[in-house]
This record gives C-alpha cells, sequence and structure tokens, in this order.
C-alpha cells in the first residue's frame, strides 16, 4: 500500500535527523548488503541507506532493487542516500525510530 502524503511529510521529519545505517560498497549491492538492509528495517522500520556510486542512474537502479527486495517503500531520494520505511512485524519501542520519535514527542 502507498504511502499517504501526511505519512511521507511524518517520516521525513522523523528521518531527517537519522544517519545511514546501511552503506552499499565497491562491490555494489550483494546479498550480505540486502540481508542487513532487512535486519535494519526490521530493528527501526525507518532507516537511511547511502548508495555509492557516480552513475545516478546505476543509483537509481540499486534503490529500487533494495526496496522490491526488501519489500520496503522510499520514502525520499537525495543524492546518495535513500530513506526507506517497512512496518516491523513486532516494533521494539527502544529500536524503532517511528515509535521513538511519537515517545520524544517528534
Amino acid at each position: 500500500m502507498p504511502l499517504s502524503t501526511a505519512e511521507k511529510t511524518r517520516f521525513r521529519r522523523i528521518g531527517h535527523e537519522l544517519k545511514p545505517v546501511v552503506m552499499t560498497g565497491g562491490q555494489g549491492l550483494t546479498e550480505a548488503i540486502l540481508a542487513e538492509t532487512n535486519r535494519a528495517l526490521e530493528d527501526h522500520e525507518l532507516i537511511k541507506v547511502r548508495v555509492n556510486g557516480e552513475d545516478r542512474e546505476e543509483r537509481a537502479a540499486a534503490i529500487q532493487q533494495i526496496a522490491k527486495s526488501t519489500r520496503s517503500q522510499v520514502v525520499q531520494i537525495i543524492g546518495k542516500i535513500v530513506l526507506l520505511y517497512r512496518p516491523a512485524k513486532k516494533p521494539n519501542p527502544k529500536l524503532s525510530n517511528l515509535l521513538r520519535s511519537h515517545l520524544q514527542g517528534e
């Protein structure tokens, strides 16, 4: 289900303070990167990923592949940084960026 405009706005506001937790390296998109992205999404629900590479089209393709492979939604792309969202099966209030921001009053 696509995110509403209000959800995207809220997620961008929360994501503004986040640092990238996953970064692609010189080897590009690997199974290890996809596994780490899945783990981070399950823990945090909303994460930033840095997709390195000089070719804009290759980065865009990698971002789409990450989103598809992790069943996450792209909230925002700025340069080499993508903000991804996927609801956790069992959100942990100590790890979920969404729950923590709610507890802090956004």
